[in-house]
């Protein structure tokens, strides 16, 4: 067989398309002679690290993917976990780094295109939705512009296709300054006899185009994501893709009505890499060859070349395998939607991937070696440096009354209701709580009394200083966000964010972040069932903070006693549960009070996290509960003025005096709630505490209109909130 060579491969080219020398040696030796550049650039789209996690394969499979719930764990569009009479929740996490710096509005819409995407392509119906941003210092003359950007993309993809932004996280530091992180969540519910995977089967099938055409948006995106930046990132500009919400919720609505036909025998999104990676992903989970004509194809652009539709990322399409006796059915669906149905090839017997165009054959590769049998990298790695503990005597006191108040209004403490409300919250009408609290909620519809509450977490500082910790820190925040509601944890999906894996500091930091991640995952038997692994995340040599996020699902059996940020009542009593806080290293005082990044993070013990979150739960499940807050960022004393904030109630404690103050109302220890119970149950409540060995301290009472800490704080609600809720419209409106 002879495949023309359109365009001469030189070294050049081959580094172009992100591939090393020994990776296009083994090319040649796969495939037997030279390839042409449309076989090439196919390739580079399956054995870039975006597609193949070529880094990170070996380091993933250590991860715990199964428990009782777990329909569905890694390798397919999304994962899926079972919420009991007959349905499950179908989720995922993904980043559109690169494409969000680049562009953007395009880059974070389309980044929510597509997770929404890998939710219905299962055969769920999408009904939240969360992102996880991450932008430079604030003071960089690109940060505001960037904000801006995402958030409209972000919203207006989200909003037009109908979904809730339901919660998400959204924090500032130089790391990012030349590399922004947009992680992108959305959740569905389907039926457990009704889902839907993109492994092919049977010879001779149709293989089906559905959706919106091809054009020549996005060639070479997952290339480019697997790259760092340099002084060249605006002529990156054509690789971010395009994005249209008013098509993609047709597309919604005529795949659950086809799937419901009964046509539907494989299905696989067209994100990363486009039509090469859907047909090759296919094929090769199916030990089937893929036949494409191209000539087939619907395309919105005239004379695109094979190479230019193999590698498009244009958005909202779909590919499908078809049972052939309902294609007229089937096509049908699709155009009453408006949208294109072509049938543009056939699975093989052969395990090769084909492709045709005007005729001819332009491609014709072993399936298997570019799906499922992509390099896979041991690379070097050394063990992360350990910082220095740092003592208490050593982090001074200052006034922690102006403390509390600079901390509440700044950058990454204060409110982010200037961007949740350019999201609809509560579109489907099923959404319980409004962002800001420790979880999103919504109903379940069809169901009087079940909910779902989601929630993202990371604190990268943690992870600079030790992986390790900071990995199992991301999880178990994770974990109590969703416990601090009453939801019962189920299963998580992960986003590894690093920068370049061929550092071996770099893939250090991943290894043990990994490792830590799983550690706490096992131990709160709390699965990993999907997500997606960005590196490369430099600029000029610069590396983000390791930042591990993870994104959780809980699920609330009656949500009529769930608890709220802002439940507590006059005369309630406030309770601490976990350890008196002492921790002071990494932590947020540290930083932006006296301007020092130092110490170790604080260490997460799990069987006190699992302890003392099962107690949480179980209160709030008896209805004893009124108010409930984890304790993460700013220890105490933010917990306090959030809960404050949003209840407009004040409270009035005196501290415990076990630890010097400035520790006690700002330290950062894990495996910590807030509670607020009425007065009547205190005495049943410390000894069910006893009784399950849970440390249980009463702090003071809910009264008033002030958060005072008897000796150190004075500050009325409104002050609170004013510095709280200023900080983000004045750095919008540049004051």
């Amino acid at each position: 067989m002879s495949v023309k060579n359109d365009i001469a491969i030189t070294p050049e080219i081959i580094a172009a398309h992100g591939l090393k020398p020994d990776e296009y040696g083994r090319i040649l030796e796969l495939v037997g002679r030279e390839p042409s550049f449309t076989e090439l650039g196919i390739f580079s789209a399956m054995w870039n690290e975006h597609c193949s996690y070529k880094s990170s394969k070996k380091w993933l499979r250590t991860l715990p993917t199964e428990g009782d719930c777990v329909i569905q764990g890694p390798g397919e569009n999304a994962g899926v976990v079972d919420i009991g009479d007959g349905e499950c929740v179908v989720f995922k996490m993904e980043s559109h780094n690169h494409p969000s710096y680049i562009e953007p509005y395009q880059g974070a819409a389309t980044g929510v295109g597509g997770i929404l995407r890998d939710v219905f392509t299962m055969g769920a119906r999408p009904v939240a939705a969360m992102n996880a941003l991450r932008f430079g210092a604030p003071d960089h003359p690109r940060t505001r512009h960037l904000v801006s950007g995402v958030v409209s993309g972000v919203g207006g993809y989200g909003n037009a296709f109908g979904v809730p932004t339901v919660g998400g996280e959204v924090n500032f530091d130089k790391s990012y300054n030349g590399n922004i992180l947009v992680n992108a969540f959305a959740a569905g519910i389907a039926k457990t006899n009704a889902l839907f995977y993109s492994k092919a089967e049977g010879v001779g099938l149709p293989v089906v185009y559905l959706g919106a055409k091809t054009g020549r948006d996005g060639v070479g995106g997952a290339t480019m994501a697997s790259a760092e930046f340099d002084d060249t990132i605006g002529e990156k500009r054509p690789t971010v893709q395009v994005g249209d919400p008013f098509t993609e919720k047709c597309l919604l609505e005529a795949c659950l009505e086809l799937m419901a036909s009964g046509a539907v025998i494989a299905i696989q999104d067209m994100g990363a890499a486009g039509l090469t990676c859907s047909a090759v992903e296919m094929g090769a989970k199916g030990d089937l060859g893929i036949e494409l004509d191209l000539d087939r194809v619907p395309v919105r652009e005239t004379n695109m070349s094979a190479y230019e539709m193999m590698l498009s990322e244009s958005q909202e399409r779909m590919l499908m395998i078809l049972k052939p006796e309902l294609e007229k059915e089937a096509s049908a669906i699709f155009k009453k939607w408006g949208l294109d149905f072509a049938i543009v090839g056939k699975t093989t017997d052969d395990l090769r991937f084909r492709v045709l165009q005007h005729g001819k054959e332009v491609a014709n590769l072993p399936i298997k070696e570019l799906g499922d049998e992509a390099p896979e990298y041991d690379r070097p790695w050394v063990k992360p440096h350990e910082a220095s503990p740092v003592s208490l005597a050593q982090i001074k006191q200052v006034d922690l009354q102006e403390a509390l108040l600079k901390l509440v209004g700044s950058a990454d403490q204060s409110s982010r209701r200037w961007v949740y409300e350019q999201y609809d919250t509560l579109i489907q009408g099923n959404s319980l709580v409004r962002p800001g609290a420790d979880a999103g909620v919504i109903r379940v519809e069809g169901n009087l009394r079940k909910a779902l509450a989601f929630t993202s977490d990371v604190t990268p500082r943690y992870c600079q200083a030790d992986p390790f910790e900071g990995g199992k820190q991301a999880v178990a925040e994770c974990w109590r966000n969703l416990c601090a509601t009453g939801a019962k944890p189920l299963a998580c999906s992960d986003n590894l964010n690093f920068g370049n894996p061929e550092k071996p500091e770099i893939m250090g930091q991943l290894v043990y972040a990994i490792k830590g991640i799983g550690e706490a995952c096992k131990a709160l038997q709390f699965p990993i069932v999907s997500g997606n692994v960005s590196l490369y995340n430099e600029t000029n040599g610069e590396g983000i903070l390791p930042t591990p996020t993870m994104a959780g699902v809980g699920l609330i059996a009656d949500w009529h006693k769930m608890a709220r940020i802002d439940g507590m009542k006059d005369d309630d009593i406030i309770l601490l549960v976990g350890r008196c806080g002492s921790h002071l290293g990494q932590s947020t005082y540290l930083r932006d009070i006296l301007g020092k990044a130092e110490g170790t993070p604080p260490p997460v013990d799990l069987a006190e996290e699992k302890k003392n979150g099962n107690f949480v739960r179980k209160l709030i499940e008896n209805n004893e509960v009124a108010a409930c807050h984890d304790l993460s960022d700013g220890g105490l004393a933010i917990a306090l003025a959030e809960m404050v904030i949003k209840s407009g109630r004040g409270v009035k404690i005196k501290l415990t005096g076990k630890t010097p103050a400035h520790a006690e109302l700002f330290g950062e220890d894990q495996a910590r709630y807030l509670i607020a119970v009425n007065s009547e149950k205190l005495d049943q409540l410390k000894q069910q505490a006893k009784d399950s060995g849970v440390e249980l301290t009463e702090l003071g009472t809910v009264v008033g209109d002030k958060l005072v800490v008897q000796e150190h704080i004075e500050l009325s609600a409104k002050d609170l909130e004013n510095a709280y809720e200023s900080w983000f419209p004045d750095f919008m409106e540049n004051k």
